[in-house]
């Protein structure tokens, strides 16, 4: 087992994942109208998210590969439904193709860890346990550039229903319009009954 590979793995990917989401928070006016905008940024979560949990489930217990490969598997498949689910890819051809590495990669993590043996005969030499750091580390990577994709688009603006507009758009009630009767009572206004 990867022991060190996965203490410092884990480690980057939570740091990648807070620093995601002050992005999020950031830019949370944008997004919190646009659904496509929060699916997509759900869908960068995951890929720091999901990983960083994948090495964590690995250091409970480094000597057994039942551990792992059942952690990875189930962890894997949660990756790829979640990201089906949310249907929300980046812009334009390099964010399509992000996505769908992101879905094949996780499919592979899954695959490898039900059937390891299939690491040792496509790559020989490679035990499968170090074909999966491989692949996290890819998947990673792939997050931060999709990340990067969406920092710097913007959301479109939403406008309110017709008929309908927000509690700021309203006018309120000028008070100087308020003013003239209260001084055509200035007595009420001051307080006395005017008599002397």
């Amino acid at each position: 087992m990867l022991t060190d590979f996965y203490i410092s793995f884990s480690a980057v990917c939570f740091t990648l994942l807070g620093l995601w989401l002050i992005v999020v928070q950031t830019r949370h006016g944008e997004w919190r109208e646009s659904p496509l905008h929060r699916r997509r940024a759900y869908g960068v979560a995951t890929h720091f998210s999901l990983p960083g949990l994948m090495s964590l489930l690995a250091l409970v217990d480094p000597a057994s590969s039942a551990l792992w490969r059942v952690s990875f598997a189930i962890v894997a498949t949660g990756g790829v439904v979640a990201l089906i689910a949310l249907r929300g890819p980046a812009p334009g051809r390099f964010g399509h193709t992000a996505y769908g590495l992101a879905m094949a990669l996780y499919a592979m993590v899954g695959i490898l860890a039900i059937a390891p043996g299939i690491a040792t005969g496509l790559m020989p030499g490679t035990a499968p346990v170090r074909a999966e750091a491989i692949l996290l580390i890819i998947l990673v990577f792939a997050g931060v550039n999709v990340a990067w994709l969406l920092l710097f688009e913007g959301a479109p603006s939403v406008r309110p229903p017709t008929g309908t507009a927000p509690a700021h758009w309203v006018s309120q009630p000028h008070h100087h319009d308020a003013y003239p009767r209260e001084l055509a009572r200035p007595a009420q206004w001051l307080g006395t009954t005017g008599q002397g």
